[in-house]
């Protein structure tokens, strides 16, 4: 599988090739799904809570007796059925997190880059510099790239003046390599890795992925000082 490597003026200089095997292989969607799922059940608060019949604020004294008077029968103002009453079997405050074991979640994360890749919809940078901080220059480089929609951009380490030109640009998000998830993956439309941020985020996630795989074998699975998973075609 080949990611494309742009200029910042949309030229294709070359291709990074990505090992499929060493990513884990096929994808997986069920895992892909489980990892979604439970990032969206962890940005969950879980503070919601109404009043029961002990919480809210009401008498418990019987609004009028229980016969001769024609009028339906009750024991409280405080009742459910009751306008400014209890709420019955309402929210209560829980706990909505769920947990992968780090072998799953990592494999989630290679599975979804391989799935957005297969799509075309994976990009890498070479230079990703702006030629002065303005908004209007990442744009800029964006129409060069054909980036229409939301996108992510990956780089190697925190920018604040990259974040600054390209925040107001409508569904852009950026962040680390090492700060990829499952769901921010697969979320965008696009996802631009600086070159450098690509070959990083790849040479870790391949031995993890594989060593998750086969947890039995033996040995390195590459020589010192080989890339995994990762080679650049010129």
């Amino acid at each position: 599988m080949d990611i494309p490597v742009y200029s910042i003026a949309g030229q294709v200089l070359r291709h990074v090739t990505v090992d499929e095997a060493a990513l884990g292989g096929a994808p997986s969607k069920d895992v892909v799904r489980q990892a979604i799922l439970m990032y969206e059940a962890n940005q969950r608060v879980g503070t919601v809570r109404v009043k029961t019949k002990e919480t809210v604020a009401g008498s418990g004294r019987k609004p009028w007796p229980q016969k001769h008077t024609g009028r339906a029968r009750h024991g409280t103002r405080v009742s459910p059925i009751w306008v400014g009453g209890a709420v019955a079997h309402g929210p209560r405050p829980r706990d909505y997190r769920q947990k992968m074991p780090k072998s799953a979640r990592q494999r989630a994360l290679c599975s979804a880059f391989l799935m957005k890749a297969a799509d075309g919809q994976v990009m890498a940078v070479e230079g990703l510099a702006l030629p002065e901080p303005k908004t209007k220059q990442m744009s800029a480089i964006l129409r060069n790239l054909g980036v229409r929609r939301s996108f992510l951009v990956v780089v190697t380490d925190n920018n604040p003046e990259l974040w600054r030109c390209t925040r107001n640009i409508q569904g852009a998000a950026m962040m680390t390599y090492r700060e990829l998830n499952t769901y921010e993956m697969i979320r965008p439309d696009r996802v631009i890795f600086a070159l450098e941020a690509l070959q990083r985020f790849l040479q870790e996630a391949a031995p993890a992925t594989m060593a998750a795989a086969a947890p039995d074998e033996a040995g390195a699975p590459e020589a010192a000082g080989e890339q995994v998973g990762v080679s650049d075609n010129g």
